[in-house]
């Protein structure tokens, strides 16, 4: 599986954004399934907040199984607190925090994001890297 941020989420239904083509591109080209965490789709519903066909876009995602949806649950909090903690001269927010932590919990290292940066510098498990998409 291939966690996705909100970043190319917004992207791939927004044309007028600026790594669009690229999201585009690189979306159509997973052969593996993709999914994201709550957190990074409160994130896309603000940043669309002007574009509402754009965020019905990415709602449509998740109904036609393009888009999976990963639970986050009240066990995943003390590692989310310990992560945004632990990265807080970033600052990392909730949306990476989550992601971060169901990509320990479910093994996985792909990161679909436009946010390198960041996604640079946060480890898995305290050590192992992502792999970022694109």
């Amino acid at each position: 599986m291939i966690l996705v941020d909100a970043g190319p989420l917004v992207a791939i239904v927004d044309a007028g954004d600026q790594h669009h083509q690229t999201c585009v591109d690189v979306a159509d080209s997973f052969k593996e399934p993709v999914g994201t965490v709550w957190p990074a789709l409160a994130e896309v519903a603000y940043l669309l907040r002007d574009l509402p066909d754009a965020g019905n876009a990415v709602w449509e995602m998740i109904e036609v199984g393009a888009l999976s949806l990963l639970q986050l649950g009240a066990s995943d909090l003390p590692r989310i607190r310990a992560l945004m903690k632990k990265y807080a001269d970033l600052p990392m927010d909730l949306a990476d925090a989550a992601l971060v932590a169901v990509a320990e919990r479910e093994g996985i290292a792909k990161i679909f994001t436009v946010d390198r940066s960041d996604f640079a510098v946060y480890r898995l498990h305290g050590r192992g890297r992502f792999t970022i998409i694109p």
